[in-house]
């Protein structure tokens, strides 16, 4: 067998005129290592005019971030696609490089595209990332996809810094994601695909589908995505004998009794990109099936998705350019979406009769699906989500000059910001984090905050030369919003972003403050009776001698005001 490999390999790597892949060449059973795959992408570019390999940033493995693209023009000028009217379709793979159906599937897309076995309208620009966990799909393995029928190896889910980059695309603690922020404003894509494999229940379908949630799609985009480019997905997989269905996201129960759309927030691949006005997708082929049925449904997705650009592009287009305007003017923004329980459509299910039998570990019962009893039912689906905050858009933000991690982010997402050219007085609305919690457990690196209050005021402040001016007339406000509005859900704030804010830099002596704190209270009698109203009401904190103390030094001018003050500004009009 290790022969037999290495021959095989040997064949990818001198065979420029066959371009068979290794999925190919072993029957579907293998998915190529790293080397390999990379190779075999720079023989189509050195083979044909069409196609292009270029090497777009650094990724945590130290190896370059590469991105393959068929232009038929042979022009390969991203600047002048926009200008064009060009449709920029890009496919993402092995995010999860234990998931490989995305990357044999688009390897043989682009071959057949470049050997003109399948044809692409001259309009339409096809662009692959080839692997973006690089160092994941380096770590190749057999055996931590337990659940997984093949390919025989595969790599990790983590990456070289073991995290998982499917929740990295909003926080960038890698290069990976900043190496694809690059791309993504470089190209701008109309539509956007991040192959996957899925996890949980047993079901007949071989392909399954996550799509942007519509409600986060500024209108008329969303409308266009929910009522006629996901119904033709559904058609055009059903003709070719891969009948589709939303990402069975059922957990708790069977899925016969229906489930919601996964939601994809921003933290996700689908969720970044929607905030950009980008269709954007996750499909996930079924995991129990042979690794030949993921790759050939993910090929015919492919295919789909390409036909429904070419039928539809110049309509999607429009719309796209609509939903940028309108996201220009509008005045308000929903954050933090929740599933409407009231609100359904009935979708077709192709299922296993499921049902619980003794575990031969605990002798208790378990799950099982019975796929010697398939049915086909009607389900409900609940893809309506709705806002649980709404937060009106000011008309500018400041970002001082210090923050310039976050400067950079937003500089490397298309966001225009200009510097204030002299020291200045401005009145800014103030935000004070009153209150949040904070997870237990660290998550992707970090210890999440949620469920975060802020109080407002009004204040003059001295806006230093060289601090941001953030306008908020630009295509990617919701982005701005989703990132500097500490409330939201994946913003800045609730990956830490701004945790140096939360700790007291500087405190007291109690023998020392003990004089000052009862001359203060002397000259402040209203402070005074708040105090006596407090320990009146409580009498634990009547019989807490240093927390009485501690009160009366957050209410004086000792407090230092940066304590939990939120260090981006809001200009209001």
């Amino acid at each position: 067998m290790r022969f037999l490999y290495f021959a095989i390999c040997l064949m990818i790597a001198h065979s420029a005129i066959a371009q068979t892949t290794l999925y190919e060449a072993s029957s579907g059973s293998q998915t190529a290592p790293y080397p390999e795959i990379i190779s075999f992408y720079e023989a189509l570019a050195d083979t044909y005019e069409h196609v292009k390999l270029w090497e777009k940033g650094l990724t945590d493995s130290g190896l370059p971030l590469h991105l393959a693209i068929y232009d038929h023009s042979g022009a390969f000028d991203a600047a002048a696609w926009k200008e064009e009217g060009k449709k920029v379709v890009l496919i993402n793979n092995g995010i999860h490089p234990g998931e490989p159906a995305g990357i044999d599937a688009s390897m043989m897309l682009l071959r057949d595209l470049a050997e003109k076995k399948i044809t692409l309208q001259e309009d339409i620009i096809l662009a692959i990332i080839p692997v973006y966990n690089i160092g994941g799909h380096l770590n190749r393995n057999s055996t931590t996809r337990v659940n997984q029928n093949g390919p025989e190896e595969y790599g990790f889910r983590g990456n070289a810094r073991n995290y998982d980059l499917n929740r990295d695309f909003i926080k960038a603690d890698t290069r990976n994601a900043a190496s694809f922020h690059e791309i993504f404003h470089l190209l701008n894509p109309l539509v956007f695909i991040d192959t996957h494999t899925s996890n949980g229940a047993d079901y007949q379908h071989i392909m399954t589908l996550i799509p942007t949630q519509h409600d986060r799609l500024a209108e008329p985009l969303g409308s266009y995505l929910k009522s006629e480019m996901i119904p033709f997905l559904f058609e055009k997989m059903e003709e070719r004998q891969y009948p589709l269905v939303p990402y069975v996201n059922a957990w708790g129960g069977p899925p016969e009794n229906g489930w919601v759309q996964f939601k994809d927030g921003p933290r996700y691949s689908s969720g970044y990109a929607a905030l950009f006005h980008t269709l954007s997708f996750m499909p996930e082929a079924h995991m129990l099936k042979s690794y030949r049925n993921r790759v050939e449904s993910m090929y015919s997705l492919l295919e789909v998705f390409l036909q429904q650009v070419e039928m539809d592009g110049d309509k999607m287009l429009t719309l796209q350019r609509e939903a940028k305007e309108k996201t220009k003017e509008a005045t308000e923004f929903g954050f933090n979406h929740i599933p409407n329980r009231e609100e359904y459509e009935l979708i077709k299910f192709l299922g296993y009769e499921s049902g619980t039998k003794e575990s031969l570990i605990s002798g208790q019962d378990r799950l099982y699906y019975d796929q010697s009893k398939p049915f086909e039912a009607e389900v409900k689906y609940y893809n309506t989500y709705e806002p649980s905050l709404r937060l009106s858009k000011p008309k500018a933000y400041i970002i001082p000059q210090g923050w310039h991690n976050v400067v950079n982010h937003l500089r490397r997402n298309g966001v225009q910001l200009s510097q204030i050219k002299e020291d200045t007085t401005l009145t800014v609305q103030v935000y004070h984090i009153e209150d949040f919690e904070t997870s237990n457990r660290a998550y992707e690196g970090h210890f999440n905050h949620s469920k975060v209050k802020v109080g407002k005021e009004e204040e003059k402040l001295l806006i230093k030369k060289g601090d941001f001016w953030l306008e908020m007339n630009q295509e990617s406000n919701r982005f701005v919003m989703e990132i500097l509005e500490p409330q939201a859900e994946d913003s800045f704030f609730s990956w830490n972003y701004f945790d140096m804010i939360l700790q007291s830099k500087e405190g007291y002596s109690a023998y020392v403050f003990e004089d000052l704190a009862a001359e203060y209270l002397e000259s402040n009698p209203s402070l005074r009776e708040e105090l006596e109203e407090l320990k009146a009401a409580n009498g634990d904190f009547a019989e807490n001698g240093p927390a009485q103390l501690r009160w009366v030094f957050e209410n004086s001018p000792w407090k230092e005001k940066a304590h939990n003050r939120y260090p981006i500004y809001r200009i209001e009009n």
